[in-house]
């Protein structure tokens, strides 16, 4: 009978000092869909992919960028929503002492809590996080394709553009003074000056189609509340728990706020132990994954104009490459062609770009989104899945397409690598390989999206079918 109960005791300990390491394992800045730091998550990539070698002889002689601007503040109108939190925990606090509810399990915290942006009257500008996200990928950038780099600046041969909101032009700032640090003569760090050009709001369809696209914006409009009503379920169930928890009578509002706080604390001020703190890994978890399926349905898979919408800059990429070759045959000298083409915009512009590569997807999903049929959604925790928003577009998340110039391969003399995150990527259009001759590039990737032009997807009126809300 002894023996029996110290094995069960046993088992019972190594369960308990299991979950503790797995609880203490579980880092909640990893988990927080598209508002991640990058440098908390780009070393997140698929360990079970072995990335192509490059053949010898091979050389890169373009690099398209398309990236996300880096960490930023909370919106003028999500600070509202925070000091709207504050007063309303005050409220839930009265009522509580009122009610002679024992509150010995609340964290100190929250008592007296204001935001840490009360007051501030402006948002969504690019943290110092942010400006050093960009500037560091800038030196990466650098330090990876020293042959790209190697030129004198001049515009028209390293373009940099980004879309006309400011956090987006100050990466793209960022991210210069790191690529051409040392390169010039301003100030201790040699600084250069360099050229960011913007197209306007209204007529960005390269970088801001998601603005310009007037169905997008209506199928945007017809989704959101079918999504929110999606969501429901799991922040009704999470907001319950939350009462018995902490005995105060959480709202819905609250437990979606709180996730929020949660958020801007772990990423921009790396505060874990307040906000975060009060959701359990696996409420984290379900959390994480309604912010990332309502990024696949709005701004992902969940529908073609999603993505279609983006074909001018899918058209952009390809037209660099093309330029780039013909400068090649053509002997063209150094200084005189384009060697990259480098793009700051928004989760809005690098998500759809993503998904007319077709990453994060198996060879079958592909095949559905060539025949433009719709995905399952991504399945809910503990199941496993691709789409993940901090990996898909953390802030200062980039996609890299790589042009090769291979002139000892006899068949294809020409290879695109793509890198998502600064990682080799694997394309189910090119065989699950992140090395992929052009030709095969621009038949099995490009040439299907191009069959729908930017005015075709965004200004002819939607059909009803195309309205319909998400199934629940």
């Amino acid at each position: 009978m002894k023996r029996a109960m110290a094995a069960v005791l046993l088992v019972l300990l190594s369960l308990l000092v299991h979950s503790n390491a797995e609880e203490e394992a579980f880092d909640v800045r990893q988990h927080l869909s598209t508002v991640s730091r990058y440098g908390v998550v780009k070393g997140i990539a698929d360990s079970s992919f072995v990335p192509s070698k490059i053949p010898n002889g091979c050389t890169p002689i373009h690099l398209n960028l398309v990236a996300r601007h880096g960490t930023r503040s909370p919106t003028k109108k999500r600070i509202k929503e925070l000091d709207n939190l504050a007063t309303h925990l005050e409220v839930l606090l009265r009522e509580a002492e009122e009610q002679n509810l024992s509150l010995e399990k609340l964290p100190g915290w929250l008592k007296g809590w204001k935001s840490p942006w009360k007051g501030k009257l402006k948002g969504g500008e690019l943290t110092i996080q942010g400006e050093d996200e960009l500037y560091d990928l800038g030196i990466r950038t650098r330090a990876r394709f020293p042959n790209l780099f190697n030129d004198d600046y001049h515009p028209d041969v390293y373009a940099i553009k980004a879309t006309q909101v400011p956090r987006a032009s100050a990466s793209a700032v960022a991210f210069g003074m790191g690529l051409f640090s040392g390169k010039g003569s301003l100030g201790p760090g040699r600084h250069r000056a360099f050229a960011v050009t913007s197209e306007s709001r209204a007529s960005d369809t390269k970088l801001r189609f998601h603005d310009c696209c007037q169905n997008y914006k209506a199928f945007k409009k017809s989704q959101e509340p079918a999504v929110d009503k999606l969501k429901e379920p799991v922040y009704d169930e999470i907001t319950s728990a939350l009462r018995r928890r902490y005995r105060l009578n959480f709202t819905r509002q609250d437990t979606t706020s709180l996730w929020f706080l949660c958020k801007q604390e772990a990423s921009l001020l790396n505060i874990v132990d307040q906000g975060c703190a009060l959701f359990s890994p696996s409420e984290v978890s379900l959390l994480e994954w309604m912010d990332d399926l309502e990024a696949f349905i709005l701004k992902g898979y969940g529908k073609s104009i999603n993505y279609r919408m983006g074909v001018p800059l899918l058209e952009d990429v390809v037209q660099s490459m093309e330029q780039a070759i013909k400068a090649e045959e053509e002997k063209h000298a150094p200084g005189s062609y384009e060697k990259a083409r480098l793009r700051f915009a928004h989760a809005e512009t690098v998500i759809p770009f993503s998904c007319l590569l077709g990453l994060f997807l198996d060879g079958s999903e592909f095949e559905k989104i060539q025949r433009e049929q719709a995905l399952p959604h991504p399945p809910k925790p503990p199941q496993k899945r691709n789409w993940r928003g901090h990996t898909v577009a953390p802030f200062g998340g980039n996609n890299m397409l790589v042009l090769y110039s291979c002139p000892a391969n006899t068949s294809n003399k020409h290879f695109v690598q793509v890198l998502h995150n600064e990682h080799p990527i694997p394309m189910p259009g090119c065989d699950g390989t992140d090395f992929c001759p052009l030709d095969v590039f621009k038949e099995r990737i490009v040439a299907p999206h191009l069959k729908h032009d930017y005015n075709s997807v965004c200004d002819v009126k939607l059909e009803q079918q195309e309205q319909k809300p998400v199934a629940i």
